[in-house]
């Protein structure tokens, strides 16, 4: 009976794992340093969407901004379009959560 039951939880113990791996793998976490084309507020004031140029490949890409910080610094314009940018965001699900969003020259 020990070993059915230890068959099972080991079973169980690499689904576990598995699956972790997984969901883990999907989420892929970008570091970006740019400068801010456009931040456009959301009208609760709970979260914002930013525009970066990458300062490497020139694209545009769109980061979507909900910690309460760095919502502050948009409101008080301590961070505003045109200054230089070093974020890390999470990639998943089509979109670009901000994970780090901070001025280079600090703030």
């Amino acid at each position: 009976m020990k070993k059915i039951l230890s068959a099972v939880v080991m079973a169980a113990l690499l689904v576990f794992t598995s699956l972790a791996v997984v969901t883990t793998a999907s989420a892929e976490d970008v570091k970006m340093v740019g400068v801010i084309s456009k931040i456009e507020m959301a009208a609760d004031g709970k979260s914002a969407t930013a525009t970066l140029k990458d300062g490497k490949s020139g694209e545009s890409v769109t980061i979507i901004i909900t910690d309460d910080l760095t919502l502050d610094k948009f409101k008080d314009k301590r961070i505003v379009e045109g200054d230089e940018i070093r974020c890390k965001f999470e990639k998943a699900g089509g979109k670009n959560s901000s994970k780090i969003f901070k001025k280079t020259a600090g703030c």
